[in-house]
Order: C-alpha cells, then sequence, then structure tokens
C-alpha cells in the first residue's frame, strides 16, 4: 500500500483527522503524522501515534537520526500529502512557501509530481475571505487538490461552509489518487 503522510494543523476538527489515521492504517496504507504545535493543543500526538503505528513529527528542528534530515527524507518517502485539517494560517503559510514548521518545511519539500490532497476546517467568514480562497487558488496552481469544506453548524456558533470534509470524502478522494 501507499505511504501517505497526513499533515494535521490546528482546528477543533483535528480529531477527525484520528478517526481518518485510523481508517487510512487499516486499509494497509502506511501513515506518518505531522502536527503543527497549535493541532497538539487539540489532541496530542500520542494518539495519532497509537493509531498509525508510526512516529509522529510535531517539532521541524528535532532530529532524531543524525544520518538523516528529516523533513526532507520523510518528503522523498511520500506517495501522497494529505492535509486535513488545513487551517487559514497553515494555508496562507503553503501558499506563500514558508516553511516555518514541520507541516510546512515537508510540504514543501515533497517532490514534483507527488499527490498533494488540502482539506480545510475553519470559520465560514475565514473560509470565504478573499485572502483564503485566493491562497486556495494559488496552492491549485502548485498541484495541490482541494477536498471543499462542507456546509454544517460549526464549533463556534455560526452555520456555513468551513467545516472539514467527512472522512468518507476524503478516503473516496486517496483511492481515487492511489
Amino acid at each position: 500500500m501507499a505511504k501517505i503522510t497526513l499533515a494535521v494543523s490546528g482546528s477543533i476538527s483535528v480529531y477527525k483527522a484520528a478517526d481518518l489515521t485510523s481508517q487510512l492504517t487499516k486499509l494497509g496504507h502506511d501513515v506518518t503524522v505531522l502536527m503543527t504545535k497549535a493541532a497538539t493543543d487539540f489532541v496530542t500526538p500520542l494518539t495519532f501515534q497509537t493509531l498509525s503505528k508510526n512516529l509522529v513529527h510535531t517539532d521541524l528542528m528535532l532530529e532524531e537520526n543524525p544520518a538523516s534530515i528529516k523533513h526532507i527524507d520523510l518528503a522523498k518517502e511520500t506517495d501522497l500529502l494529505i492535509i486535513a485539517p488545513a487551517s487559514a494560517n497553515t494555508i496562507a503559510k503553503l501558499a506563500n512557501g514558508m516553511a516555518d514548521n514541520i507541516l510546512t518545511a515537508i510540504a514543501l519539500a515533497i517532490p514534483a509530481g507527488v499527490p498533494k490532497l488540502i482539506a480545510p476546517a475553519m470559520n465560514t467568514n475565514m473560509y470565504l475571505n478573499l485572502a483564503t480562497q485566493d491562497n486556495l487558488e494559488k496552492l491549485s496552481r502548485y498541484g495541490y487538490t482541494e477536498i471543499k469544506p462542507r456546509e454544517a453548524l460549526l464549533a463556534c456558533g455560526d452555520f456555513g461552509t468551513g467545516a472539514l470534509a467527512e472522512v468518507e470524502i476524503i478516503l473516496k478522494k486517496v483511492k481515487e489518487i492511489l
């Protein structure tokens, strides 16, 4: 099966990324999880480590193996990159080529031709903001395929587009790509 890198950024929907990790692992994929600091404020890395059976990476500067440059080697090993949930902050960083955390550094180092999925999750106004839409358009030009958020009652109490796509929808897209 495929070597999937699941990059998780800060959003209340991080708990759904844990389910995605579990489902991908059950399908036989080798899942490596990356988490931003904000993501670890919602769910601990141990949850993802337990579900994926792999070390979870949270720190760009922590090199566990002195013979390896982690963000380059992990990028080279990736068959499919999934960023779910993708916060407005992470989307903006990726669209502008920033690499200041483990998620953005590995995303920037992914070799050309490796498929990249991005599943936004945020407040409706943040998602519909022209800056976010411009950033998503830019990412599309960079080879990212957006898995659109769904319309729902959001954690903030607003109703609108911004909820992370259902895990089944993400899994369907993964199957189409692989």
